[in-house]
């Protein structure tokens, strides 16, 4: 029968074998998404009941009646000593379904990671809004975890999180780092940021921009002289920007204050390594020059952002995906076919990589 020793067990072979993701659903045995392929355990598939058990067990400080319907919910799950795990729970055709991503112990660095240097300048930034990108499981959580372990290990800040749920537990090195999660120490996103603008931040990070109000209130919060930093899930740098001024829908105003608090944005993909020996992040990154401003003011001008990126590498550490994926082939991290898959525009990447 399944417990919480096995269900304990199940994640740790999961944590140690590499896996990202862990899957528990009707029907099919514990799956694990390892290197990027999704990987199923040679034991019976999950019955209803185990599924059902599994949720009770991740959710049990909620006291919901599973049995019933019941809405998503996110939480998180702790092995001490092994790993966090973010949860996503849910019913899918009558029955419970979880979905844990695993959360490490440990906070890894941007070198670690294999992020672009520059991300340590665009943390270091005093005031202004930053946007981490990328699509479900690029790995924007943990590069702003990075980010946020760079400014703890450097500087003397006061930052405050804002997370659906909490993720990576920091503890204060250089920095003072206060972590609320919504519905357990703040209602929302909308009410955790107006009280964190009354808490002397140096640094707000807002789990995500989910809509309007959260976008204006990060809008002000960047205005007022602090540095907020916060996801959106656009695939690059360009569509980053007409997602957030739509929040607001293109309004001429709105499109202004953003060009003036905008620092920077950086887009994730990850792509696999050549010798498949796990995947690598491909990085696009905009930091905002007097020029790019004048194009996020302007939307006719949207469509010039990206060859903007790709002319302040040298000077700004901007970079277009492509520039990044063609790097990483020709180190050899990264095959050509798996960089054009990857690409924005596959022709002119693989054209660049001929003529050199």
């Amino acid at each position: 029968m399944l417990d919480q020793a096995m269900l304990d067990k199940l994640l740790k072979f999961g944590v140690d074998h590499g896996a990202s993701d862990v899957h528990f659903e009707v029907g099919a045995p514990p799956t694990y998404r390892i290197k990027g392929e999704l990987l199923k355990a040679k034991v019976e598939p999950l019955t209803p009941e185990a599924t059902l058990t599994i949720g009770e067990i991740i959710l049990a400080d909620r006291k919901l009646d599973l049995t019933e319907l019941f809405p998503e919910q996110d939480a998180t799950y702790s092995i001490p000593g092994l790993s966090r795990f973010r949860v996503s729970v849910f019913r899918q055709r009558g029955s419970v379904g979880c979905v844990l991503r695993v959360v490490p112990l440990e906070i890894q660095r941007i070198e670690e990671l294999n992020l672009p240097s520059v991300l340590k300048d665009i943390a270091n930034a005093r005031r202004g809004l930053v946007l981490i990108t990328g699509a479900t499981g690029t790995g924007k959580s943990t590069t702003i975890a990075a980010m946020l372990q760079h400014v703890n290990d450097t500087r003397k800040a006061h930052i405050i999180t804002i997370e659906d749920p909490i993720e990576f537990l920091f503890e204060n090195a250089q920095s003072m780092i206060i972590q609320r999660e919504v519905a357990t120490d703040t209602h929302d996103y909308r009410s955790g940021m107006i009280a964190a603008l009354r808490q002397d931040p140096d640094i707000i990070m807002l789990g995500e921009v989910r809509d309007q109000t959260t976008a204006a209130i990060c809008l002000k919060a960047a205005e007022t002289g602090h540095l907020v930093i916060t996801t959106l899930h656009t695939p690059d740098v360009t569509s980053t920007i007409k997602r957030f001024t739509g929040f607001f829908e293109r309004d001429d105003t709105q499109l202004a204050r953003l060009a003036e608090v905008l620092q920077a944005v950086v887009s994730l993909r990850l792509v696999p390594k050549a010798d498949m020996s796990g995947v690598v992040p491909a990085v696009e990154i905009m930091r905002v020059t007097h020029t790019l401003q004048e194009c996020i003011r302007e939307v006719e001008k949207h469509g010039e952002i990206l060859d903007h990126l790709g002319k302040g590498r040298e000077m700004y550490g901007m970079q277009t995906f492509d520039q990044h994926l063609s790097e990483m082939v020709r180190n050899q991290v990264v095959a050509l076919e798996t960089a054009k898959e990857a690409a924005t525009r596959p022709g002119e990447l693989e054209r660049a990589l001929l003529v050199e």
